[in-house]
């Protein structure tokens, strides 16, 4: 095939077939969820990823990352415990269990089991291990029933939508856990803002073969990525449809362990501490990383969308996906608010500051937040409705009103935490104070109304996890942004409104 014509000079389009990166693309048939162990075991590929200035031996055993993949493998063994497996998993028409964010709905109920899933899988970090398998699974199910859209896209001998149903089985059967990554770097905010990417870094396509397409550049971010199996490289929803736009309009998807596939971590959050003294980011450090592709040649197999802006564009909206992966996050953000809730409550008691009035008024705030993502939750399932694909998806204003409406309460929800725990938030021993010479003294004077000292510290401790350390900060980061910029994401929420009828019922009033 010949290479693109717009091929950025900032990379060799002829690069040779022995200078290019390339990747097996056997898809082999799968039993289902695998077990914690096989998880771990499928991390320890080759793969190339670098944190504080080294090539990183082994994702699992690396400090600052493993623990981080070890509550994730816990979290793959609940799916085979009978208390969870009806829940999280269901039996597809082979016998095979797989997770339920898999599961094509097919009616209300199907909405709604798919909600219990997702809640279940978030309760069990509290919201707070953001990136679980069901958030992409849930979106690469909708893509998978999409078939008529991605047909659209068909290049040559390439059939993209044949292509997406082939690796949604194979995640399905396997397990396994994905990433994704949507951003391209910029050197310009006027480039970017205008909907262009430069070709200096932007990710990009600079030339085809017969074997598939070589990709070149990076993106960012890459939320589990170095504790994922596979990477979804999937359009910006932002790319214009022009045609200087073309070597940047493809989806492909593509094993993390692919030679030439580099991730530079950011610094973690895991510092070794114990559970007792960091007892959220010894447990959920999920590491987000940038994603670096050195001349990778992508299989035609593994390609999803191609050359087509305009599609690429539309992607997530068209195919649903993106009222799947609202869905997921909505059950995510219940369960983290409810957390919240219970944490400033048992905060409240353990002082007996829960008869003061003030104190309760702050935490009230929380609570009808909390309700409020409930209530759109459920408003948004019982609403179900079957789409163009055959398939049932919660309706959309409900949980588009939540995504929208938590990035600002949550980081309200930190900010009362801190008013709630003031000093007392950085006023926390060590677990070992309880050890050494100090520890009568500490037992003495961090003592509570209601609490021993080792129990107070301990929940003030959980507390500065979540409002003052760098796990609590990147965590009202995340939310901050988690969809997008927040006056995007509203201004988009404005043009989706069904505004007409109200308008028109304010022009019919002044007749």
């Amino acid at each position: 095939m010949e290479t693109l014509d717009q091929t950025p000079q900032s990379v060799d389009a002829n690069v040779s077939d022995h200078d290019t990166h390339t990747t097996s693309n056997q898809q082999t048939s799968g039993r289902g969820i695998r077990t914690g162990a096989e998880y771990l075991a499928g991390l320890k590929d080759g793969r190339e990823v670098w944190t504080r200035g080294k090539r990183v031996d082994d994702v699992t055993s690396e400090p600052g990352i493993a623990r981080g993949a070890a509550t994730l493998a816990s979290f793959l063994d609940r799916q085979h415990d009978p208390k969870f497996r009806d829940t999280v998993t269901y039996e597809d028409a082979d016998g095979d269990r797989c997770a339920m964010a898999y599961h094509m709905p097919k009616s209300v109920e199907d909405v709604a089991a798919r909600g219990r899933s997702y809640y279940e899988w978030a309760k069990w970090s509290n919201g707070m291990f953001g990136r679980t398998p069901d958030y992409k699974n849930a979106s690469l199910m909708a893509f998978a029933s999409a078939t008529d859209f991605l047909a659209q896209g068909t290049k040559g001998q390439a059939d993209f939508a044949s292509n997406m149903t082939a690796f949604y089985d194979y995640a399905r059967k396997n397990d396994k856990v994905l990433t994704h990554t949507l951003v391209n770097p910029s050197v310009n905010f006027e480039l970017a803002a205008s909907g262009k990417f430069s070709d200096k870094v932007a990710l990009q396509v600079v030339k085809e073969t017969d074997a598939g397409i070589i990709v070149n550049g990076a993106r960012l971010l890459a939320t589990l990525g170095p504790l994922s199996d596979e990477i979804e490289v999937f359009p910006s929803t932002v790319l214009r449809g022009s045609d200087d736009n073309i070597p940047f309009a493809f989806a492909f998807a593509l094993p993390i362990a692919t030679p030439g596939l580099k991730l530079i971590c950011r610094d973690t959050y895991d510092h070794g501490k114990s559970h007792f003294d960091a007892p959220l980011a010894s447990r959920y450090e999920e590491m987000d990383a940038v994603v670096i592709f050195e001349n990778v040649l992508v299989p035609w197999e593994r390609v999803f969308m191609y050359g087509q802006p305009e599609l690429c564009n539309q992607a997530f909206n068209t195919t649903n996906a993106v009222v799947h992966m609202m869905h997921q996050v909505a059950c995510g953000k219940l369960a983290k608010s409810e957390f919240m809730v219970g944490l400033m409550c048992a905060i409240a008691k353990a002082t007996g500051r829960d008869k003061d009035l003030h104190t309760k008024g702050m935490i009230s705030e929380v609570m009808m937040m909390t309700e409020t993502v409930r209530a759109l939750l459920h408003s948004s399932e019982v609403q179900a409705h079957e789409d163009e694909y055959g398939n049932f998806i919660p309706l959309r204003g409900p949980i588009d009103t939540s995504r929208n409406l938590f990035p600002k309460m949550y980081p309200r929800m930190v900010e009362i935490l801190q008013l709630l725990g003031s000093s007392s938030l950085v006023a926390t021993p060590a677990e070992a104070d309880f050890e050494n010479d100090m520890a009568d003294d500490v037992a003495q004077y961090f003592q509570l109304t209601n609490l021993e000292s080792r129990d107070r510290v301990a929940l003030y401790r959980l507390a500065h996890d979540v409002a003052v350390s760098g796990f609590g900060s990147r965590q009202a980061l995340y939310e901050r942004f988690f969809f997008g910029p927040p006056a995007l994401m509203a201004s988009a929420y404005y043009d989706m409104y069904q505004k007409d009828e109200l308008v028109d019922r304010i022009h019919d009033f002044l007749k």
